[in-house]
């Protein structure tokens, strides 16, 4: 009886991986608000930290955590320089605000809790961008069909 007990505990603490898991609806949902508010947000106020003026960002993706009490904020901004400051310096100005900026959207949004946001920087443009340059490389576009009719 102890050793069937003791192996359905082992069981019972196996942690699933939640890590590899699809958002769930109402998690894409919520991260969707989120994007749209913070932008109007953003659209309305200005904000006052040295390292964010003159720059112009672009919200790309918001992610929720399950819980929906954390959001990720993926964002970088347009042009990828602005007045001499790279996406680091932006993205740290950003986190920077970040709790006066939950306090705008808390105002917005009608969410149980409004989500701690955290800013990271949007690489997806820079990726996209290299993957042209390659496919663009004169040995690389040799090999890909053209008008030949390959």
């Amino acid at each position: 009886m102890n050793r069937l007990s003791n192996s359905w505990h082992g069981i019972m603490q196996t942690p699933m991986n939640k890590k590899n898991k699809a958002p769930s609806q109402r998690q894409l949902r919520a991260g969707e608000l989120v994007r749209h508010a913070l932008v109007d947000v953003l659209s309305r106020e200005e904000l006052r930290d040295p390292d964010l003026k003159g720059v112009t960002l672009t919200i790309t993706e918001v992610r929720c955590s399950p819980d929906l009490r954390h959001a990720s904020v993926f964002c970088a901004p347009l042009g990828g320089k602005t007045d001499g400051k790279d996406s680091a310096t932006v993205i740290k100005a950003m986190n920077r605000c970040s709790a006066f900026l939950r306090g705008r959207l808390g105002r917005e949004i009608e969410m149980k809790f409004t989500p701690k946001l955290v800013f990271e920087s949007d690489a997806s443009f820079d990726e996209a961008s290299h993957i042209s340059d390659l496919l663009h490389r004169p040995d690389v576009a040799r090999d890909l069909p053209g008008d030949e009719g390959h």
